[in-house]
């Protein structure tokens, strides 16, 4: 287990995501000037969390096992697919989540009695600058922790 916490690669993954989640928090503040802790367990907005996970652990990987090991080349191809989903799939969901609470809101005004809902979460996926941001952060720890530990 102690092998787990002084492995680069382990160690520059866990911190970029967590690096990033607390970033979002930080991001919050200080652009709404309001404490939203649950940023930190939250999917969407910027950076990306995924994206620097992938890339942190993509680049920590590929320098301390090397560029052509077939470790680098299968985080290569699923890390392709995280960012892929990220930026289609998911932020499809939230769009479509989006458009959807406005629908009800409208019905709201229509139906007035009645009608209970739970608005559908928007924020799920991410725009092509939160996944730039997410995975240049990635791309740093990475490549610090593989430098200074490796």
């Amino acid at each position: 287990m102690i092998d787990l916490f002084t492995n680069p690669i382990f160690l520059s993954t866990i911190t970029a995501s967590i690096a990033v989640q607390v970033l979002k928090v930080l991001i919050v503040l200080i652009t709404d000037k309001a404490l939203c802790l649950n940023r930190l367990l939250e999917t969407g907005g910027m950076p990306s969390s995924h994206s620097a996970m992938v890339c942190a652990l993509g680049t920590s990987t590929g320098i301390t096992l090397g560029w052509a090991s077939t470790e680098f080349i299968i985080i290569m191809a699923f890390g392709s697919i995280v960012i892929y989903d990220a930026t289609g799939v998911r932020r499809a969901a939230g769009l479509h989540a989006k458009a959807i609470n406005s629908l009800i809101k409208e019905l709201e005004h229509i139906l007035r009695e009645g009608f209970k809902h739970d608005n559908l979460k928007t924020l799920l996926g991410h725009t092509f600058p939160q996944v730039f941001f997410g995975s240049l952060l990635g791309i740093l720890i990475g490549y610090l922790f593989a430098i200074n530990m490796g």
